[in-house]
């Protein structure tokens, strides 16, 4: 992986500990309100997590692959395949 792992790495072990607390929170049956920001706000930190990887894959796997002529239409079916994951 390119991407910064230090940086990757925080973002996903702050994600945990939000789970973890969201968990938590449903085992105390608190307000469905609070536990549905806690989850968004979850999401939101892997969602920006996501777009560090891939921008990393973009700014590195894929301009090594365009710039070694090595076949890009694998890199671009990768990358768009994650795309429509993300918009659906």
């Amino acid at each position: 992986m390119k991407a910064d792992h230090k940086s990757v790495l925080t973002s996903l072990k702050t994600a945990k500990g939000q789970i973890e607390g969201i968990m938590k929170m449903v085992d105390e049956d608190r307000y469905c309100v609070d536990i549905s920001h806690q989850l968004l706000s979850t999401i939101a930190i892997l969602k920006n997590t996501n777009n560090k990887v891939l921008h990393a894959h973009l700014t590195s796997c894929v301009r090594d692959s365009l710039e070694n002529n090595e076949d890009i239409d694998q890199k671009i079916s990768e990358v768009l395949s994650i795309v429509d994951k993300i918009t659906t």
